[in-house]
């Protein structure tokens, strides 16, 4: 049986890896993290650092070439026993999908198939991993387009897609992945394709659902400011590796790796309006060419000659970073919510 204090997700040294003609592609490079349930975990980074990569490795989305070549991957579902996701066979991984696991992607059309009715997808998800008529599975469904605030849930599930605005979809995404009540949700930014007000609405309602229920979720995100009003820990990903972790607030408020704050100086909700944005200099290095040490050395204004060296992922200040040159940022410095 797991205890009351093991996490729901245990990920550690986890490493994906894309075999190419020009090289080996370290697209996951020894992550690791853990997560708690009813927690939610933000993980950001700029594009092309590993975020949505490290989301499709948990639970098996990875195309070849592409594949997991290391890491543990332990999941404790309220059902008492523990999974070594790497270890499951194709058929149970995908008895995990969708059931234990559920993930919201960034396009909602990528989970909704536009030519079956919204009723026709959501009875199918329930029905695939539990033994119930197409009674109790239609009214799961309705019940689910009710918690994420479609009205007239009932008369709804008997749309087709098009027939749902962009917000309207996301919210049905959303549904779906709360059809089975999941252990763990896995978010890859399913709010950035939304109006403001649309998505302050999303991100509510999923914060109380998580806390309702003890799912645990993982907000894959590259706006600072959501994450910030809406997790528990922030993981910060630079080039596949995860360079700081910790609470929120302390992560977001004091900053101690220099590409973390240079991702809260450039996020415009710090900036006086009119004032040019701040930006961390040069580009994010190529995976198949990544340079000695610290991938971060040749942007960073604090790099030196130790930095031509591997940097470990130590605890420091109730968090865990990955730097040589840690410092403190100004408390007034900070993402606004």
């Amino acid at each position: 049986m797991t205890s009351a204090s093991q996490p729901v997700l245990l990920v550690e040294g986890l490493k994906t890896q894309f075999a190419t003609r020009a090289g080996i592609v370290k697209a996951v490079d020894d992550v690791s993290f853990s997560i708690e349930r009813g927690q939610i975990m933000g993980l950001v980074g700029e594009s092309g650092s590993g975020k949505s990569m490290t989301g499709y490795s948990l639970i098996g989305l990875i195309d070849p070439p592409g594949q997991v070549v290391a890491g543990r991957l332990r999941l404790a579902p309220r059902t008492g026993e523990v999974l070594d996701l790497r270890r499951l066979s194709p058929r149970a991984l995908q008895g995990v999908r969708g059931n234990r696991i559920a993930m919201i992607f960034q396009d909602p059309m990528m989970t909704l198939n536009p030519v079956l009715r919204i009723d026709t997808q959501m009875i199918e998800a329930v029905r695939a991993h539990h033994r119930v008529s197409e009674r109790v599975a239609r009214e799961r469904a309705a019940a689910a387009l009710a918690k994420v605030g479609i009205p007239s849930p009932h008369e709804r599930l008997l749309a087709y897609p098009h027939q749902f605005s962009g917000g309207m979809r996301q919210r049905v995404a959303i549904a779906i992945a709360l059809l089975n009540e999941p252990d763990l949700i896995i978010a890859d930014e399913p709010t950035t394709a939304l109006d403001v007000t649309v998505q302050g609405q999303i991100l509510a309602q999923m914060q109380g659902l998580c806390r309702a229920s003890g799912t645990a979720l993982i907000w894959i995100s590259h706006d600072l400011s959501v994450v910030a009003g809406l997790a528990d820990t922030v993981s910060v990903m630079y080039a596949g590796r995860i360079v700081e972790q910790g609470p929120v607030a302390e992560v977001l408020d004091r900053p101690r790796h220099p590409y973390t704050r240079g991702l809260i100086a450039s996020a415009p909700s710090r900036n006086p309006r009119g004032r040019p944005l701040q930006q961390i200099p040069g580009m994010t290095p190529s995976l198949l060419a990544l340079p000695q040490g610290c991938a971060f050395q040749a942007r960073c204004a604090s790099a030196n000659a130790v930095c031509r060296n591997e940097p470990p992922l130590v605890a420091l200040d109730g968090r865990r970073l990955r730097c040589f040159h840690p410092t403190p940022l100004p408390s007034s410095c900070t993402i606004a919510n």
